[in-house]
């Protein structure tokens, strides 16, 4: 049968004549079965198999006399190796053939150096994969130099790893290469802790995006007014429409109102939502770009208190400053994440105190 198959590929091109003559190599599979085939397509396709003709034509003195030369391939399946020389003359491969032999067409295109056979079947072995086989295609990606292969084989042992564990193919490992074992659980834990910095970065986002928001709504509190609270030359009976975070806008406007009225703050006792009010004012002062004209209360007295003093400012609070800065100008944080857990627990406390009211 895979006679006929090659036959039929040759007549195909029977207008070259290294296709019209006839064949003049024997393809040996393990169970004995020979395969027609000619050299100079084989040599064309593989410089494995050029490497080996070349090397027996000079063995026999040029190659006029002692028949059919015969290369075995052993090892895999007859059908795999017929499978893998009809693809040397058609450069195609069925989807029956990649799923019952792409394994060993992976091997055979590795040992042969067939680049395109291989592409093939690295995305085709990749599809296929399960939890029950993903051990096994990952050591021989490993063995045939397949890197797209190993990543997509841990990625898939990272989402299915309880379904991994219970197969024959991981116990094997487990005994016999504790060192691909030791390397597929450090790719667990550089997957989990990226997926853990991936889920701080897009909290750490919420937390200043909401900041911004704030500092928004209270420049928009003292210049425009709200619904509770609006600046001294608005008459006090006039009434604003909700804003558009009003949510937001509506808790500071509480927060200004208990500021206003704290009787612990005036008598010097410690308030704690005072003090995050007076956070709000003093992050506002060291993000505002005009502070002479500035209507929030204590802008300015907090810019000029900070340049009379030529205060140091704390790690953490130059950052929170940067980083809402940053989600003001830009609505998203686009800088690095070097932030200390310190930074994030400011930011909450004051996110936690607007939602409070």
């Amino acid at each position: 049968m895979a006679a006929v198959l090659i036959t039929t590929a040759v007549s195909a091109d029977a207008g070259d004549s290294q296709f019209a003559a006839e064949p003049d190599v024997d393809i040996v599979t393990s169970g004995r079965r020979r395969i027609p085939a000619h050299s100079g397509i084989l040599a064309s396709a593989s410089p494995v198999l050029k490497n080996i003709i070349e090397r027996r034509t000079k063995r026999h003195g040029g190659g006029g006399g002692g028949g059919k030369r015969v290369i075995k391939i052993l090892g895999v399946p007859c059908d795999a190796v017929s499978a893998f020389v009809g693809f040397l003359y058609s450069s195609s491969l069925t989807e029956e053939e990649m799923g019952k032999y792409g394994i060993h067409l992976l091997a055979l295109s590795h040992v042969y150096m067939v680049a395109p056979l291989k592409q093939r079947c690295t995305k085709g072995v990749g599809q296929r994969m399960t939890a029950e086989n993903v051990v096994d295609v990952l050591q021989l990606a490993r063995l045939c130099d397949a890197p797209d292969l190993c990543l997509r084989c841990m990625r898939l042992i990272y989402t299915q790893f309880k379904a991994v564990e219970q197969t024959e193919g991981w116990k094997f490992l487990q005994e016999h290469d504790p060192f691909l074992e030791l390397d597929i659980l450090q790719f667990i834990d550089e997957a989990e802790s990226r997926k853990k910095r991936r889920r701080r970065h897009r909290r750490e986002q919420s937390l200043y995006m909401q900041l911004s928001e704030a500092m928004d709504c209270l420049e928009h509190i003292c210049t425009e007014g709200c619904t509770l609270v609006g600046p001294t030359h608005v008459e006090p009976g006039t009434k604003s429409p909700p804003c558009r975070a009003f949510s937001t806008c509506y808790g500071l406007q509480l927060l200004i109102r208990h500021f206003a009225v704290c009787k612990r703050r005036v008598s010097g006792h410690s308030c704690l939502r005072c003090k995050r009010m007076l956070q709000l004012l003093r992050l506002h002062s060291s993000i505002c770009d005009q502070p002479e004209c500035c209507r929030v209360p204590l802008c300015r007295q907090f810019r000029k208190r900070e340049q009379d003093k030529k205060m140091e400012e704390d790690t953490k609070w130059k950052l929170l400053v940067r980083r809402v800065a940053s989600a003001k100008v830009m609505s998203s944080l686009s800088q690095p994440k070097k932030v200390k857990g310190a930074v994030d627990d400011e930011a909450e406390g004051l996110i936690r105190i607007l939602k409070t009211f």
